[in-house]
């Protein structure tokens, strides 16, 4: 397996590239619900949408101020093996022997001070807003040998009336950890409440991004209009 090779200036450097790339293609990253701390160790799974979740999920682990680690594809990660300096390592999907060396590993990562390591339990991006379907069992195995508390965390990205799509995210409750259809059931209810959401209303804006020709052109609106100077008095000619 490929392991986390997190730290250094690279890292840095990374974490700097994926917040101009999230600010600049989204209007903003709103959050409902409540982020949960990771100081004795967390399990976030989430639905996998886009290209796009695991910038995104970089993002909300820094507003959370968690200490992320993400499962990646191998043959993804040995393509992109930069992933590796924010958190990632790798499991070989369909191999059973990588399935267990890479829970052996995340189970290590996860007694780590104030890690916290993040699943796409579907296992690959289903697009679009049918059912989530089945989940691997992985995220239960993880969260039973570890025994830490696990969060449901759905990702949205919606065109809501702005030129730029908005990034909404709905965090469940935290759990202890259960059976599959509890992890099932916890994805399935962020996964509803999110996709319901037809505005910003009862979300919070945690990173601002690109604002849109009408915002920017509103701004200028607001600003207060320009005076002409006074012409100073003119004194008649003394005789």
């Amino acid at each position: 397996m490929i392991r986390d090779a997190k730290g250094g200036v690279f890292a840095s450097v990374i974490d700097w590239y994926i917040q101009r790339k999230v600010k600049s293609a989204f209007r903003g990253l709103w959050v409902r619900g409540t982020l949960p701390s990771s100081s004795n160790g967390l399990v976030a799974y989430l639905n996998h949408s886009s290209f796009w979740d695991g910038f995104i999920t970089h993002q909300l682990a820094k507003l959370a101020a968690w200490d992320v680690y993400a499962v990646m594809d191998e043959e993804n990660l040995a393509k992109y093996r930069f992933h590796t300096r924010i958190g990632a390592f790798s499991i070989r999907r369909g191999d059973p022997r990588s399935a267990v060396e890479t829970l052996r590993y995340a189970k290590s990562v996860l007694a780590r001070p104030n890690a916290c390591v993040v699943i796409f339990p579907q296992g690959e991006i289903r697009a679009g807003q049918g059912p989530l379907g089945p989940l691997s069992r992985g995220v239960e195995v993880l969260a039973r040998s570890s025994k830490k508390l696990s969060v449901p965390i759905a990702i949205r990205y919606a065109f809501l009336e702005h030129e730029h799509p908005d990034v909404l995210i709905e965090v469940g409750t935290p759990h202890e950890p259960g059976d599959l259809s509890t992890y099932a059931q916890g994805l399935q209810t962020v996964y509803e409440r999110v996709m319901a959401a037809r505005s910003t209303e009862g979300f919070t804006l945690r990173l601002r991004g690109k604002s849109s020709v009408q915002e920017r052109w509103d701004t200028v609106r607001r600003l207060p209009a320009a005076t002409t100077p006074e012409e100073p008095p003119q004194h008649a000619a003394q005789p």
